[in-house]
């Protein structure tokens, strides 16, 4: 399934919950759990079934002899689960009319919690039945079984955590302020991940929501299981969770089962309750905790080794004696930046989401930040883009321990400026941009085959690309030459076909540098061939972009001249869909070549600010600081007081900008005469009005 197919699976999805979620009376919060059991029953049923034939023929195998065994336990030892038939998927949408079809959901979900006890008391059950309780409501839960039988049966255990994680992201902004405490971002975690690059072992979360830190670690295992097997590591992973919120643990639970993980998710308040011993116990830990609680009591904690190992934060002034015993941590923040700390073994990595104000906190937790700086805990530091987060717009720090960092240097990362807008409030990390960051990274670490391997990767992508787009151009051209009369327009479209017909010299000079490939003497040597290949593309697309321009104009031309005619001869209408097919004609051209020259700007991003392959410091992006320079800022961690700031030109010349003036000012005057046209309009029907 390609994104944009996942993409449009997910908002048929929302859209068809969302109309359900109308007809009843359950607020958002409510309405998630029984919505998201539903995906979880699909999931399962999907993923028996591709199991089935397997199950049967190992079970007939062992019929009769020593090793027999039930059905349920092959079925849970081959798939993780059992389903006998009333548990179907397809046997619950086949229910006749009169059948109770809430109570068959529950029984299904009994079921299946009997055969997988870690999910005794998760899935939901009574929850069906408040959707029938009134006759208008007495057919949602089947409305829904049928709008999520769409999810199709070659769906993969990825693409359902993808929809899993899509609805746990809409319920927490359908829920607003607070709603967002049990989903962290999908594209935030990716970057954690890919920062402290877990390998298998124990991962541990502390505030763990919804699970999605899990899902995203055994992701990054997944996808580098060949690789890390190779070098003998392990690469069996069990998690570990906590989280306050009785329906989030249920949560956490199914998205745990949906995904395929083993661990544990304890209903538990992290700062009074240690499930799991965790000090000096895992290999990582990731969370997203709440942020700049002030409600915690300084007595519940002050002792406890978890969060006083590097100091406990304290009021500036001493409690009265009334309240002496009573009193609370002025700020919990860097009760967890501690705990995340004393929470890792010799060898373990953290990452962990917190407020930018904690970076530069000042009194007590100076000393708390203070004495981990001077343990050579913190591996590095990065700062996020604003409105990164469904319900929050508070900025945010990446925090990222390492206790097996020899370098007493701290890796400063300013990710302010990089990100991917969603919508006018929302944004996040595309996947290229996550591997551009946590590149910076690798680097550091003397990584630089990873380095010069990803740059081989976007010009794989971009040749790709190139390929699809070639053959889309040609009946786009075709589109704007069949409405535009201007000859220096058709002048400009013939040259851009023309520009385009160079792409076969471009792909003889990718297919010599891959035939290089291995011959190269060194990192040196590989990175001036991937130079020198982006060099050769670089004219190619700044004819692409030439010619561009001058199509533009020549649509602006075409455009003003219908105007013109129109008035002259009343056939405004006319004109307007001329012109609008003209426009999403250009549109669409413009669409593709962004499109073919997307991988090659990130090639262009990454070796202009590493052209050795090297790390390097880099104004405005990152910095590796060492402790002298840390003490002069006072111990701050705040990643802009290191890394600087770039003030970068836009890249248009004088004529681009010009042109982009006239451009705007065009809209401008359109939206006039359409606001003209509606005062019109008004005063007219108003004057109707009046007169009747």
């Amino acid at each position: 399934m390609t994104r944009d197919q996942l993409k449009r699976l997910e908002a048929d999805l929302w859209s068809a919950a969302d109309n359900l979620r109308a007809n009843s009376d359950l607020k958002a919060s409510e309405y998630g759990t029984p919505v998201l059991g539903l995906i979880f029953l699909k999931f399962a049923d999907i993923n028996y079934r591709r199991h089935e034939e397997a199950i049967q023929a190992e079970f007939d195998a062992l019929k009769g002899t020593r090793r027999e065994k039930p059905l349920h336990e092959v079925a849970v030892a081959q798939c993780g689960f059992y389903l006998p038939e009333h548990t179907r998927y397809r046997y619950l949408l086949n229910l006749p009319e009169n059948q109770d079809i809430a109570k068959a959901i529950e029984t299904a979900m009994a079921s299946i919690e009997r055969y997988k006890p870690e999910l005794a008391g998760s899935l939901p059950k009574d929850e069906y039945y408040r959707l029938t309780r009134t006759p208008d409501t007495q057919d949602l839960p089947f409305d829904l079984l049928r709008q999520f039988d769409n999810i199709p049966d070659d769906a993969t255990g990825d693409v359902f955590g993808q929809i899993y994680e899509y609805f746990l992201g809409k319920f927490a902004m359908a829920e607003g302020q607070g709603g967002g405490e049990f989903f962290t971002p999908r594209s935030v975690v990716r970057l954690m991940v890919e920062i402290i690059e877990p390998h298998g072992g124990t991962v541990f979360d502390p505030a763990c929501g919804s699970g999605g830190m899990f899902v995203q670690s055994a992701d990054f295992i997944a996808a580098h299981r060949k690789e890390l097997e190779a070098q003998g590591k392990d690469t069996s992973v069990f998690v570990y969770g906590q989280e306050k919120q009785g329906e989030t643990v249920k949560l956490a639970r199914m998205n745990l089962a949906v995904n395929g993980l083993r661990g544990e998710i304890a209903p538990a308040i992290t700062y009074y309750s240690d499930a799991f011993g965790s000090f000096g116990k895992f290999d990582y830990v990731l969370a997203n905790p709440p942020f700049n609680v002030d409600d915690v009591a300084l007595s519940a904690v002050e002792k406890d080794r978890r969060f006083n190992t590097y100091g406990i934060p304290r009021n500036k002034t001493q409690a009265k004696k009334s309240e002496q015993g009573k009193e609370t941590v002025p700020n919990a923040n860097y009760l967890w930046i501690s705990l995340f700390a004393t929470s890792l073994k010799d060898s373990g990595r953290a990452a962990l989401v917190m407020a930018n104000s904690a970076s530069d906190a000042r009194h007590s937790e100076a000393d708390i930040r203070r004495t981990l700086i001077e343990h050579n805990l913190i591996y590095g530091m990065l700062t996020l883009p604003s409105n990164m987060f469904y319900t929050v717009t508070l900025p945010a720090t990446l925090w990222f321990f390492d206790k097996a960092k020899t370098d007493e240097r701290i890796l400063f990362i300013d990710a302010r400026n990089i990100f991917t807008p969603i919508d006018r409030a929302h944004r996040e990390f595309s996947e290229e941009q996550i591997q551009n960051i946590a590149i910076i990274s690798r680097l550091h670490k003397g990584r630089h085959d990873q380095f010069l391997a990803l740059i081989d990767r976007y010009f794989a992508q971009g040749m790709e690309r190139l390929a699809e787009n070639q053959t889309q151009v040609g009946p786009v051209c075709r589109q704007i030459l069949a409405v535009l009369a201007d000859q220096s327009g058709q002048d400009a479209v013939a040259s851009l076909v023309k520009t385009w017909d160079r792409l076969d010299a471009l792909q003889t000079a990718y297919a010599a540098y891959l035939k290089q490939n291995g011959e190269w003497a060194g990192v040196e040597d590989r990175n001036a061939a991937q130079q020198q290949l982006r060099a050769t593309f670089d004219p190619f697309f700044a004819a692409l972009h030439d010619c561009l321009k001058q199509i533009d104009k020549a649509v602006r031309r075409h455009e003003k001249a219908l105007a013109e005619q129109a008035k002259r001869d009343g056939k405004r209408q006319s004109a307007d869909r001329q012109t609008k097919a003209l426009k999403i004609a250009l549109e669409a051209l413009h669409a593709e070549v962004r499109n073919a020259e997307s991988s090659f700007g990130h090639i262009h991003w990454l070796q202009e600010r590493f052209p050795e392959a090297r790390y390097e410091d880099v104004t405005g992006l990152c910095k590796l600081a060492n402790l002298d320079e840390i003490k002069e800022q006072d111990y701050s961690l705040n990643p802009g007081r290191y890394v600087g700031v770039v003030i970068e030109e836009d890249g248009k010349t004088e004529e681009e900008f010009i042109n982009c003036l006239i451009s705007l000012q065009d809209q401008l005057n359109n939206l006039g005469n359409v606001a003209s046209e509606l005062e019109r309009n008004i005063s007219r029907n108003t004057e109707l009005l009046v007169d009747e």
